[in-house]
């Protein structure tokens, strides 16, 4: 037999066996992608959202932030017993379940804003299955009714409330957290004029730090103020101008920001430290506007503002509201209304 003769049946049994092969192993197209392929994402991401709900946000989060580390907060919050809902937005009672666990630790500055030490707290009591009672020091908030007016300020611990002539401090409201920053004052005085929120009290030592190496010449004049001291101070100027001239400038006691112990009004030399809109054309007043921010603080009541803050433009009137807030709200010379969306 010969060679060739041998060879021929050899190729025509390996063409056939190669054919066989070919139709059986179809080919991979986009719409037929193998099952791992396909869902490989969907799991990776499905990981994702479980190690978000398993882990407390190293984030700062406060009132209006919203996503998915608003959520993880939330699943936390609700495993303390707080009776609260996952929505993703830092919302009234996200910010009320904050500030009533920051009342229940000492420790804790209670400004209704979610930070490092508050996420260490949550993060050992449920470590340590502790008891939380919630609202053991803050009552949850409260629809109230829309002819309430003004409305009561639910949650005065929070740094970001609203006081104005739609939303008052409550009569019996007195912070207890109120201290003598270390700044200048005008007077010797230790009057109850001079104090602040411990947080708004460091903030503005820092904010005088930073304009004495501006070469500023800051004074603070007035910060915290009782309700009857406002109700006093209220009813001598309706005595003086009449009830509707007086409520331009002058807040109806639980209307004042200055009860809230996040308030000082600020001066100069230059315009005898007293409080006037020219302060606000003096070096110290521009660089007030300027900088304040950057250390939480916003002037509250600014220039062409007053349809909205219902009050006369008051350069010197510093509020504090944390930095996030402040740096916003001044960049884009909005109100705290405004900012928070509501009146």
């Amino acid at each position: 037999m010969s060679y060739r003769r041998l060879l021929t049946p050899i190729i025509c049994v390996t063409i056939l066996m190669l054919g066989a092969c070919q139709e059986s192993t179809p080919s991979i197209t986009e719409s037929e992608e193998p099952k791992d392929m396909e869902t490989s994402k969907p799991i990776e991401n499905g990981e994702d959202q479980k190690e978000e709900i398993l882990h407390l946000p190293q984030v700062n989060l406060q009132k209006g932030d919203e996503g998915d580390k608003v959520t993880a907060l939330q699943h936390h919050i609700i495993q303390l017993g707080y009776p609260i809902e996952t929505t993703g937005v830092y919302d009234e009672d996200t910010t009320w379940a904050i500030t009533d666990f920051q009342l229940h630790h000492e420790a804790l500055s209670v400004t209704g804003v979610y930070e490092e030490e508050t996420r260490q707290s949550i993060e050992h009591v449920i470590d340590k299955e502790q008891a939380i009672e919630p609202g053991k020091h803050l009552a949850q908030p409260t629809k109230q009714n829309n002819g309430d007016v003004p409305k009561v300020v639910e949650n005065p611990y929070e740094i970001l409330s609203l006081v104005n002539k739609q939303h008052a401090l409550p009569s019996d409201y007195i912070p207890d957290d109120l201290v003598i920053p270390d700044v200048r004052f005008p007077f010797t005085e230790d009057l109850p004029q001079k104090q602040l929120r411990k947080i708004a009290a460091d903030a503005l030592e820092e904010l005088f730090a930073a304009g004495d190496e501006a070469g500023m010449d800051l004074f603070a004049l007035s910060g915290y103020r009782s309700y009857d001291r406002q109700d006093a101070i209220f009813a001598a100027n309706v005595d003086k101008h009449g009830e509707e001239v007086a409520n331009t400038f002058s807040a109806r006691p639980g209307e004042s920001e200055h009860q809230s112990g996040l308030t000082m009004d600020v001066t100069c030399p230059d315009v005898g430290y007293d409080l006037t809109t020219e302060f606000g054309e003096t070096k110290e007043g521009k660089w007030i506007k300027e900088h304040a921010g950057e250390f939480g603080f916003i002037v509250r009541y600014p220039e062409e503002k007053q349809d909205i803050t219902e009050y006369q433009y008051e350069p010197w009137h510093l509020r504090y509201v944390g930095e996030k807030a402040a740096i916003e709200i001044m960049e884009k010379g909005i109100t705290l209304e405004e900012y928070l969306g509501v009146k």
